[in-house]
């Protein structure tokens, strides 16, 4: 008697699209400009004679744009094919960095040219961003959700170690320019890639009605879920205090009594590390309280503005970052997995975008004002306000029901919106 065939064996990433892994692979090679970008952009002002003011208004130069037109990109993104969205949006950006990077090459840029061309590459960032989410959404069934999510993180935190070590040496080695002009090139590769994407037709599109009536219908899902709506406004604050930590006073402590832009490099690698350790473990892990969870994660966000408020030696600076970088995985990746779960699949990227609207809202405000405080409270005693505020906000968000019982649910269960009465305009997302 003939024994039967073996099995064979399935491909250990089955579940993974093509789309997925041209999506993930452009990600990867665009993030690996963008980590270096924001230490060249803030070291090509300091270098230049500038003073914590003006970093902080260059990086709110790049911040304003991207909130105003996020909610338009998330729009464009639900009614275009979203790939088209991206690589235009990245093509966009590979020009104003490539622009940037001139003009600081060239020496003596006058503060104007640096925020209108930071502005230039916040705008592009606005239509990209919304799309991104968008695909990943569609590119995988929804059973592998949180693998993919998890997966696509690890890859774009991994870049975010190699791209914040290696654009901290080089600005200290050849100048902030030349920085920049890799990221205007890493743009350009990732362009390339998504070109390649197959197209999927856009839900939003083919049920007709204006672009008005498109941002009417995402805000109504935005709205209806209040889970939702409150860690937004949460996290308006918290960016702004993020940002201002990151982008203004990190660079500027680690200048005056650190090594300068490699050791700043050297602490935003280790929040990449954090970032990719933690997504491996939430590869595996599924928590039932996803948003609680999540939020537990949210508590080390401010971790960093301690270590910079007292002066912390670079190693207690480096774990400092990382256990924020542990922190915004398990956020991230449950946040998603929320999002996923109970937004409809052809309104995603415009709830998408009123998140990420709300989450930057006070951003350009946060680093704007991060000089005028810095110099009104002292440096430490601006930090030691960042870090308060980001673990007061971690505990009152707690206080709202549907954040501590928003549940993981099977694929084809009842949601957790429906569970709780949270009213729903459309049915759970199947893909």
């Amino acid at each position: 008697m003939q024994s039967p065939p073996s099995p064979v064996p399935r491909p250990r990433f089955a579940w993974a699209s093509r789309n997925f892994r041209i999506q993930t692979a452009a990600t990867v090679i665009g993030g690996l400009g963008n980590a270096g970008a924001p230490i060249a952009t803030a070291f090509a002002v300091l270098e230049g004679g500038g003073s914590t003011t003006e970093v902080g208004y260059v990086t709110a130069a790049r911040l304003l744009p991207t909130v105003l037109l996020l909610v338009l990109g998330g729009a464009l993104a639900d009614r275009l094919p979203r790939h088209h969205v991206m690589v235009g949006a990245n093509l966009f950006s590979a020009a104003a960095q490539a622009a940037l990077a001139a003009v600081v090459l060239t020496g003596g840029a006058p503060l104007w040219q640096l925020m209108l061309l930071s502005a230039a590459g916040g705008a592009g960032y606005a239509f990209y961003a919304p799309a991104a989410g968008g695909m990943v959404l569609e590119s995988v069934a929804p059973e592998h959700a949180a693998r993919a999510f998890s997966v696509y993180r690890m890859g774009l935190n991994a870049a975010q170690i190699g791209g914040a070590a290696l654009g901290g040496a080089l600005t200290a080695a050849v100048g902030p320019g030349w920085v920049l002009a890799l990221d205007a090139g890493c743009f350009l590769v990732a362009a390339a890639l998504r070109f390649l994407l197959e197209t999927v037709p856009p839900v939003a599109a083919a049920a007709g009605g204006g672009m008005l009536r498109d941002l009417r219908e995402g805000w109504q899902e935005f709205a209806s879920r209040r889970w939702l709506w409150v860690i937004v406004l949460q996290f308006s604050v918290l960016v702004a205090c993020i940002s201002a930590v990151e982008a203004v006073y990190g660079p500027i402590v680690a200048k005056e009594r650190l090594g300068g832009a490699r050791d700043w490099g050297l602490a935003m690698a280790a929040y990449g590390v954090g970032l990719v350790a933690t997504g491996v473990l939430m590869a595996r892990w599924q928590p039932r309280r996803i948003l609680l969870v999540g939020n537990w994660g949210v508590f080390l966000f401010g971790v960093p503005a301690l270590a910079l408020a007292v002066s912390a030696p670079l190693p207690v600076l480096a774990a400092s970052m990382f256990l924020s970088g542990v922190g915004v995985t398990v956020f991230g990746v449950n946040w998603m997995i929320a999002l996923q779960q109970e937004i409809p699949p052809e309104a995603f990227s415009r709830v998408a975008a009123y998140d990420e609207f709300g989450s930057l809202s006070l951003a350009p405000l946060g680093t704007a004002l991060a000089g005028p405080a810095a110099g009104l409270f002292g440096l430490s005693g601006a930090l030691w306000a960042c870090a308060a505020l980001s673990f007061l906000l971690s505990a009152v968000v707690l206080l709202e029901p549907q954040v501590r019982r928003l549940t993981r649910r099977p694929t084809a269960g009842p949601t957790a919106a429906d569970a709780q009465g949270a009213p729903r305009t459309a049915t759970a997302p199947t893909l």
